[in-house]
């Protein structure tokens, strides 16, 4: 839909344009909208210490030789029948899916300072944050995925003209500066050191899960202290950002450590997250501690084995989880919910699972503390 024809049907319902098509303040109030990434145009990420220091070692002895070129088709072939059965069962389930645009990520591009090709749209999560009705274009350090909201634009804009809020970071310079090209991971018992310094803002939405008038964050790989600074005085004194420890030592994301469900329940990864570090806000919550993932062979990964618990609730009760994790499976059962199984194994190695391979546009709910 063109902006004027947006403007003719406004004139037309002149009641509705005061109502923001964004809206969600947390991860489980009822979903009514989503945006779902693509796997068309999807390159392997160029050859980058952001990328080789935050990939499994297995996955980074093949990274270096096969960085900047397409992926194997029989795998997004895989990866899109896996993608067309998640977007069937969110709408099935009610929920109305967006796309956004086809971008080629084997399109070189520079700046005064670098180039770089790009790498994909799966997972629209790491780019953007919702809070309340507002969309936050985030300050990502990956230089492979700088033009990447490029592909959301035209969505964006129809949002914007109908009511939301649209705001961008500051657009990052990601110099030589801002990374430790000469960084090494951390052993079990050294202190956690990261790719990137604090030469300027940048963050990753995905490091940050919303609880209302709460957010929680880990510092990682892609989001320096700097980054959760802006945010927090983005936001203003209506919000309150928390740091979550993590025992990760190469931390990227907190959707697959730390994942609030519902109101009071808390799933944790036990290997990354102490429940006895937790804040003392958690103290009258349910923190649920997950089975060993359920090993799956044969797929090359962007991500640990803890991305099972990468899941995406669809209200409360509701959650969408990956078919082949039946351990995890069977213990939502046990602790109240209504796992909806689904097969994604294969778009893991596009960067991510259910909650990274979405980004929650309309939630049926109002901003509350929970706290």
């Amino acid at each position: 839909m063109t902006e004027t024809e947006i403007s003719k049907t406004e004139e037309k319902n002149p009641d509705k344009t005061d109502l923001s098509p964004v809206n969600s303040y947390n991860e489980w109030d009822p979903l009514e909208e989503i945006i779902v990434g693509r796997l068309e145009g999807a390159i392997i990420p160029p050859y980058h210490p952001t990328v080789t220091y935050n990939i499994p070692p297995t996955t980074a002895r093949l990274y270096r030789f096969f960085a900047g070129r397409g992926y194997p088709q029989f795998l997004i072939d895989k990866a899109q029948q896996e993608l067309d059965e998640f977007i069937h069962i969110l709408e099935a389930e009610g929920v109305v899916v967006r796309r956004p645009e086809i971008i080629e990520g084997s399109r070189q591009y520079k700046t005064p300072n670098w180039k770089s090709k790009g790498f994909c749209t799966a997972c629209p999560r790491d780019g953007f944050l919702v809070v309340g009705d507002e969309i936050i274009e985030t300050p990502m350090p990956w230089r492979s995925r700088y033009f990447e909201t490029d592909a959301y634009r035209s969505l964006f804009k129809e949002y914007f003209i109908k009511g939301a809020k649209w705001t961008s970071a500051p657009k990052p310079q990601l110099l030589d500066d801002l990374y430790e090209y000469k960084f090494k991971p951390p052993q079990k018992g050294e202190p956690i050191r990261y790719v990137i310094n604090e030469f300027e803002p940048v963050f990753d939405a995905a490091d940050f899960v919303r609880c209302g008038r709460d957010l929680f964050v880990t510092k990682s790989n892609v989001t320096n202290s700097l980054g959760i600074t802006w945010l927090q005085r983005h936001l203003g004194e209506e919000y309150r950002i928390h740091e979550i420890e993590s025992d990760c030592p190469t931390p990227m994301h907190i959707d697959s450590t730390f994942v609030p469900l519902a109101p009071g329940k808390l799933l944790i990864n036990p290997e990354y997250i102490d429940p006895n570090k937790l804040p003392k806000m958690f103290k009258s919550w349910d923190v649920l501690i997950p089975p060993e993932p359920d090993p799956i062979k044969g797929t090359p990964s962007m991500c640990s084995k803890w991305i099972a618990l990468n899941v995406l609730m669809l209200d409360e009760k509701r959650v969408v989880v990956e078919k082949n994790q039946e351990s995890l499976i069977k213990a939502f059962k046990d602790w109240g919910f209504e796992p909806i199984p689904c097969s994604f194994i294969n778009y893991v190695p596009f960067g991510g699972a259910f909650h990274c391979a979405t980004l929650d546009i309309r939630r049926r709910g109002e901003l509350q503390s929970y706290f």
